[in-house]
């Protein structure tokens, strides 16, 4: 098992000490990967032993309606098309219903209790709730940015501002990844159930980090990656020695210059030619046992949530460190009610297939699932759907370190305001990086002068009180 914690040995030891040093926010765990020590060989990962080796985050592009799925609020029935109090409202921001007339639209579905630990969840997920012990919800999430792109921005590099890096940047920066076959940081699409979210590659952008840290997107259909394959006529051997040839030139480029971006060129070259073997094996699913594919109900390839899933556990397998799965799918301005319904139940079987499949194999202690969206629905009516809200909302964590089966933070009666135990994004971010064993306060990158950091210069807090 490789690490690259923050530079590719092979390439990149000629670095001198002084850029070496401006570059790297953690210095010495850098150095025992420029002399080639790996993870599994060191004393120490990062600044405290971690409690999980990757993340997979199950984006539900749009903005999942927390009053259909995890935040049940018998208060809101009570007060279904009566005008929304406007002690909650006045002042706040709204999106597209400014200044309308707000009447309360109450849950559109049944929620039960599972588990032992009694957990309580809407039924539009039949599948998922079997795994309620496992799930900690998070109903006081709460932004800054009401619409979908900059809420995305927000949720990935914890600010509005294009450009940052995104956190699945910050991971493969910090850690490096487990595998030199593969990128270490990989996002894959799907779509369904309501308006088809557009999702910009800025989401998954390295930002001013070196380049060789940003997601690469892999396609659901067809060929996983363009272009990976050799020219016709062109044998793996001549391939390798173009590849050599590159990279000889790059080199010798880079021992002027100290570029971080010939590095990421080099790099690229030599992972394209191992994708060429890597990526092929990866997408042949034919070693998968029937009970597994019925497990995910799927037919792999076929650009699914739920074949996502799947690729994402082949994925995990394979030492890939940030895995990304977007399902835009979940904007409901109007008919939410069926509009929740019908996406949930294109998610549903995937994920608790993915939950019970990392489980079964002894790999969802070491992983950290996130489920959720840029932002929540309003409690007021759109019709009959509902509009954006950034105020109160809902997500899951799963897995290494986070406690099951518990509900954490509080709404108000209404859904509208996080009330108790409120969570902010760069809350989030900072007990991510935390069970990856980072401390967010001392992981930062020198860039025009400044150390940056993904939680930035605000206040934010690890969740102590969701960890195991």
């Amino acid at each position: 098992m490789k690490s690259s914690m923050f530079l590719n040995p092979s390439a990149e030891c000629q670095l001198a000490r002084r850029t070496f040093l401006r570059r790297t926010g953690v210095g010495s765990i850098a150095l025992a990967s420029l002399m080639k020590t790996t993870i599994a060989n060191a004393a120490t990962p990062i600044h405290h032993p971690p409690r999980i080796r990757r993340v997979i985050h199950l984006c539900m592009a749009g903005g999942p309606s927390h009053l259909e799925t995890f935040d049940y609020k018998p208060e809101l029935a009570k007060h279904d098309g009566q005008p929304m109090p406007e002690s909650l409202t006045k002042g706040q921001p709204i999106a597209q219903l400014q200044g309308q007339s707000l009447k309360v639209l109450g849950p559109q579905h049944e929620f039960a209790r599972y588990g032992e630990s009694d957990l309580q969840m809407s039924t539009v997920f039949p599948r998922t709730s079997a795994h309620a012990d496992d799930l900690c919800i998070i109903k006081s999430m709460h932004t800054e940015q009401i619409n979908h792109d900059p809420a995305h921005t927000f949720f990935n590099t914890g600010t509005a501002i294009s450009g940052r890096p995104s956190m699945g940047a910050w991971v493969l920066y910090g850690l490096g990844a487990e595998t030199e076959e593969l990128p270490g940081f990989i996002v894959l699409t799907s779509e369904g159930g309501g308006q088809s979210q557009p999702i910009s590659s800025r989401q998954w952008h390295s930002g001013f980090l070196p380049s060789r840290f940003q997601g690469v997107q892999m396609h659901s259909t067809g060929s996983p990656v363009h272009y990976v394959r050799s020219p016709a006529g062109v044998g793996r051997e001549q391939q390798r020695d173009v590849v050599n040839a590159v990279s000889r030139i790059n080199s010798l480029r880079n021992a002027e210059l100290e570029d971080p971006e010939i590095i990421t060129r080099i790099s690229s070259y030599e992972m394209a030619f191992r994708m060429q073997t890597s990526i092929p094996e990866l997408a042949d699913v034919s070693g998968e046992p029937k009970h597994i594919l019925d497990l995910y109900g799927c037919t792999p390839g076929d650009g699914s949530f739920a074949s996502n899933c799947l690729l994402a556990r082949r994925l995990a397998e394979r030492g890939v460190r940030f895995i990304q799965l977007y399902h835009r799918g979940w904007d409901h301005h109007g008919g939410v009610k069926a509009g929740v319904a019908t996406t949930a139940s294109l998610v549903d079987q995937g994920t608790a297939a993915l939950l019970s499949d990392l489980k079964q194999r002894g790999m969802l202690e070491e992983t950290l699932i996130i489920w959720g969206g840029e932002f929540g629905r309003t409690p007021m009516a759109q019709g009959s759907g509902r509009d954006h809200h950034i105020k109160g909302y809902s997500i899951w964590l799963a897995g290494g370190g986070v406690r099951g089966g518990m509900a954490f933070g509080k709404t108000d009666d209404f859904g509208y305001h996080a009330v108790e135990d409120r969570v902010h994004v760069r809350d989030f971010h900072a007990t991510m990086l935390h069970l990856l064993g980072i401390d967010h306060r001392r992981f930062t990158y020198k860039y025009q002068g400044l150390d940056f950091r993904l939680t930035g210069v605000e206040e934010s807090r690890v969740i102590e009180e969701i960890l195991s």
